[in-house]
């Protein structure tokens, strides 16, 4: 038996397999953890286009999608995403069901059970307030957008 002629293909297989790998695992997506507290799963990222697509394409799957922007002073449509944003939400009774979590980049979501809820979202001092309905099988997104100039700088304290 001739053995070169075994190990040579053997051999190309391996390191194109190895390559291969390779380029995939460099264009993996990284999946942002998912936090718990009080019984609520909470994710939240989208710094980068990659993990900003991945949270557009999970956050139909969550009861709740939370969205944070700074007003952009020359674009009267849109705005630059946000992160370090410190997040509370209560129930219809005010109990807190979230307490104080860091949303982490500009995009949040999280399994909240359906009913009315007052979601508080903070970043450089200035905290916006809505009003947030989750209904059964329709996922609700909220938008938190501040005003241009808000510090963005500060938002982690």
């Amino acid at each position: 038996m001739n053995t070169i002629r075994f190990w040579r293909p053997a051999a190309a297989l391996a390191i194109g397999g190895a390559s291969l790998f390779g380029a995939l695992a460099a264009h993996a997506i990284y999946n942002p953890p998912i936090h718990m507290a009080n019984g609520i799963e909470y994710m939240s990222g989208g710094i980068g286009s990659d993990e900003a697509a991945l949270m557009k394409t999970v956050s139909p799957r969550w009861p709740a999608t939370f969205e944070f922007a700074v007003k952009d002073r020359n674009d009267k449509n849109g705005g630059d995403f946000a992160a370090g944003i410190s997040v509370t939400v209560r129930d219809a009774s005010g109990h807190e069901v979230l307490s104080h979590v860091s949303a982490d980049g500009p995009f949040m979501v999280a399994r909240l059970d359906p009913g009315r809820y007052e979601v508080e979202a903070t970043l450089a001092g200035q905290t916006l307030k809505q009003e947030v309905e989750v209904q059964a099988g329709m996922p609700a997104k909220t938008l938190f957008v501040w005003p241009a100039g808000t510090d963005t700088t500060s938002a982690h304290s």
